[in-house]
């Protein structure tokens, strides 16, 4: 057992970069394990920096002064922050609203429905039975309208925390961008002089998150107008409503699609019941994925964060069981951030391998 742990070290750990990458990498985990709640503005704010520093870094490749540019982006951050609280958020919500105080009619025509069963089908389905599924199903909405209702009683030092984000993720971005030189070069003092590892590491990051965060916000944004055009086009009601959480359902690759899919085609349903307009907006919701999924996906990532399905979402069970939401919403960047670490570790020949290796040469 000493020689297979001798061993392990002697061919992963022979290298002093190894040992220090090891250990910031433990407490770097450690730190989000632990406190990671309570550094959620700082992590926040920057995740917000590095976003708007390639935007900075723009302006500056135009000969724009380094103090100009952050200026410049930062007021573009805030407005677009301001306008997202005090406008889109309220419509938001209104129109979730509208959709919630709709509910009870949605329920008496699924009631309607449901109960056409054992008409139609006596063999399969009996009154009770279907009764019984129905009562099921009414108690589970019920229980959870009263979680909900007992969730947003009990949200005010939630929205007390919020509040205090909004106050101080702003002003922690400012500062990160604005002294982003100076806090790199402090924190790579720290660092070993001879890093090759962590900047091969940087390296791959920084290329493969730049196009993947570029390419998904284009996508979003494309997904979202032609949701909301074809919505809107076919008269479905909630139609901007449903188009935004389409486009915020990409974030999730993989499970946010098939789980937002299911209240569009419900409402779908409930508007037109089972007609030539339901069949027609089935046929054109499922072209929109498939144009997502098969060109436009293609088209803007190519070769961009290149992980396999079964990585995704392993990486996205993962780190969404360890983190909830936050875990699901940095997932890819998490991966792509392993594997990085896979690529750039160094590993060194075993004495065997060294030997053979030599003999190989000799005959050779």
């Amino acid at each position: 057992m000493i020689e297979l742990f001798r061993g392990l070290y002697q061919r992963y750990f022979s290298e002093q970069e190894a040992i220090i990458f090891s250990l910031l990498l433990v407490i770097f985990f450690s730190v989000l394990w632990t406190i990671g709640s309570i550094i959620a503005p700082l992590l926040w704010s920057l995740v917000l920096a590095y976003l708007l520093q390639g935007m900075v870094n723009a302006l500056e490749r135009l000969r724009m002064p380094h103090h100009l540019a952050v200026y410049l982006v930062y007021c573009l951050f805030l407005g677009v922050t301001f306008l997202s609280l005090l406008v889109f958020l309220p419509f938001s919500f209104n129109r979730l609203a509208g959709l919630v105080n709709d509910l009870p009619k949605m329920m008496d025509q699924l009631r309607n429905l449901v109960l056409l069963l054992p008409q139609n089908y006596p063999d399969v389905f009996s009154v009770e039975q279907v009764q019984r599924w129905f009562n099921v199903l009414q108690n589970g909405l019920m229980s959870w309208g009263q979680a909900l209702l007992s969730q947003s009683m009990s949200s005010f030092p939630r929205l007390i925390t919020w509040m205090v984000y909004t106050v101080l993720v702003p002003i922690l971005v400012f500062f990160m961008l604005k002294d982003s030189k100076k806090l790199l070069i402090w924190f790579t003092n720290w660092l070993p002089e001879r890093r090759p590892i962590m900047a091969q590491v940087w390296q791959e990051m920084n290329d493969q998150l730049s196009n993947y965060i570029r390419g998904k916000a284009l996508q979003i944004v494309i997904v979202g107008v032609v949701a909301f055009a074809l919505f809107a086009l076919m008269g479905l009601n909630y139609a901007l409503l449903l188009a935004v959480l389409v486009a915020l359902s990409i974030i999730v690759p993989y499970v946010g699609v098939t789980a937002v899919s299911v209240p569009v085609l419900l409402v779908a349903f409930f508007q037109w019941g089972f007609s030539a307009d339901l069949y027609q907006f089935v046929i054109a919701f499922l072209i929109l994925h498939a144009l997502d999924g098969n060109l436009l996906v293609p088209l803007i990532f190519s070769e961009t964060v290149n992980l396999h399905p079964i990585a995704i979402i392993a990486s996205v069970l993962v780190f969404g069981g360890l983190w909830g939401f936050w875990g699901v919403f940095f997932a890819i960047p998490l991966a792509t951030f392993i594997k990085a670490v896979i690529h750039a570790w160094p590993i060194s020949q075993t004495a065997e391998e060294l030997v053979a290796a030599r003999g190989e040469s000799t005959q050779s």
